[in-house]
């Protein structure tokens, strides 16, 4: 086991420096960076030269664009990196691993908690939409599965609004805390039931999104488990069908299931971008985006860096977790 852990890990650390590698190119060759958009005012206004802003970019590391000079720039990003040191934000005016570590745990909790609740709700529809096959049940929860996964993030966070904060007055329109309201920092209990609050909207959006997926994946696999010999023996061996259900074919269904419920890993730490931004929520996924709007490097690259570490961690557990799941999975050292 150690020994396919440590191969493992061996080979996740060259496909992360490529990964790496090839995010670097490609926000490098972006046709606009932080200074550009920075200085594109003063520029126009004659306040500063095209020279100026040069001198800029050589301060920073962004003048040489050709094929060689990225590859020098990376080397240096590269050595960098691997000592923790994931450069300077430009747009935050912090070191990227201090603006991720300060806005990554709101993201965080809002997704484990949508997730959870995800779990919770779509696994057990899907399993009772697989027995009951083709009853009105099944149409059902498969329409409105479907309905919700095609739903754009935006437009189910602007209608629950529209409906639940503008219409009704039930929940709060947008941020984490009450713009109108101060709490003493002692009463802590009260802050926590104010942003909580703030949240509900947030994690029902996140739900709705992604509890439609899960639910038809956990369907089709239970169809095709359903459908195998050793459930026709189960039941003719005279086993209850809460039985073959629960024991026999749950169990087997778990197994592809792993897969994708430890490749949600990333998602948990991404934040969602569209949903944070829509909600005004100060979490990784709008920082990022509002980074990547303005051509801040060093914090996209360290944010997908980030990302790609966590998505091969994922696969890792995932690998791990067949073992556990299966006993006749054998990893192979």
């Amino acid at each position: 086991m150690s020994k396919y852990i440590l191969k493992r890990l061996g080979i996740s650390l060259i496909i992360l420096i490529g990964v790496s590698a090839l995010i670097y190119l490609l926000v490098m060759l972006m046709p606009s960076d932080y200074i550009d958009n920075q200085t594109a005012a003063a520029v126009q206004s004659g306040q500063m030269t095209y020279e100026d802003v040069q001198r800029l970019k050589e301060l920073y590391g962004l003048a040489d664009k050709s094929f060689s000079g990225i590859v020098k720039s990376y080397v240096s990003w590269l050595g960098s990196a691997m000592k923790g040191d994931l450069g300077f934000s430009f747009l935050y005016g912090r070191p990227v691993t201090q603006v991720i570590n300060d806005y990554v745990w709101i993201s965080f909790l809002i997704s484990l908690i949508a997730y959870v609740i995800e779990i919770i709700i779509a696994i057990p529809m899907g399993i009772k939409a697989a027995v009951n096959q083709y009853s009105g049940y099944d149409y059902t929860v498969s329409v409105f599965s479907m309905i919700a996964t095609a739903l754009p993030s935006f437009f189910l966070a602007a209608l629950l609004m529209n409906v639940f904060s503008i219409r009704l007055g039930w929940m709060p329109l947008q941020g984490l805390t009450t713009a109108t309201q101060i709490f003493d920092p002692a009463d802590w209990w009260g802050i926590f039931k104010d942003k909580a609050w703030h949240l509900v909207l947030p994690i029902l959006t996140l739900t709705l999104l992604n509890i439609g997926g899960l639910m038809r994946y956990t369907r089709t696999n239970m169809l095709e488990v359903m459908n195998s010999d050793y459930i026709r023996t189960a039941r003719a061996k005279g086993l209850t069908e809460k039985t073959v259900v629960n024991k026999h074919a749950f169990r087997n269904t778990f197994i592809p299931l792993v897969t994708t419920l430890s490749g949600m890993l990333p998602g948990l730490f991404s934040g969602a971008m569209i949903t944070e931004t829509v909600f005004s929520i100060p979490g990784i996924g709008s920082m990022a985006l509002r980074a990547t709007l303005q051509g801040d490097i060093p914090f996209v690259m360290g944010y997908n860096l980030f990302l790609s570490a966590l998505t091969i961690v994922g696969y890792i557990i995932s690998d791990l977790m067949y073992a556990v799941v299966d006993p006749r999975v054998k990893l192979s050292e």
